[in-house]
């Protein structure tokens, strides 16, 4: 696979978007990325820039851009389970295990959410711990936190 990357500039930062002639395949958050060619954006990454832009001043609740993904059956079925949890809502490990049938893979669905090439459009930061709190976060907890604040499933 070609992968290229582009820069996506939003008012949260600056975000390095990696993308092929199928669509999206990772996204890293400002701060977290390393130094790699940039290309200049077209196809899937100028619709990443507009949807994620969109989607980070409010006015977007779902992407509509391809993605092309590549891991484990078990975690493509992880992501895929989660885009299917709206906006604004929050899940559990343990209830994404059930939602792909697999009750007792609690911490296996944590491995795969973490794994996860393309946060916020593969919608990681829905799943939390039963124990209460937001839980980890690859790019940082106060990126969650900011995430699910801006979907209004965090009030403080």
């Amino acid at each position: 696979m070609d992968v290229r990357y582009s820069l996506v500039e939003t008012a949260w930062g600056e975000f390095l978007v990696g993308w092929c002639g199928k669509g999206v395949v990772s996204l890293r958050f400002p701060g977290t990325f390393p130094r790699v060619p940039l290309a200049r954006a077209t196809g899937p990454a100028l619709r990443l820039a507009r949807e994620l832009k969109e989607y980070l001043a409010g006015v977007r609740r779902d992407f509509t851009v391809p993605v092309a993904l590549t891991g484990t059956e078990f975690q493509l079925r992880v992501w895929k389970a989660l885009l299917e949890v709206p906006c604004g809502k929050t899940v559990t490990y343990g209830e994404l295990a059930r939602r792909i049938g697999r009750p007792r893979a609690a911490r296996a669905v944590g491995g795969a959410v973490g794994a996860n090439p393309i946060p916020i459009v593969i919608p990681c930061h829905r799943v939390v711990p039963k124990t209460g709190g937001i839980g980890n976060y690859g790019p940082g907890p106060h990126w969650k936190r900011e995430l699910l604040r801006l979907e209004g499933a965090l009030r403080c």
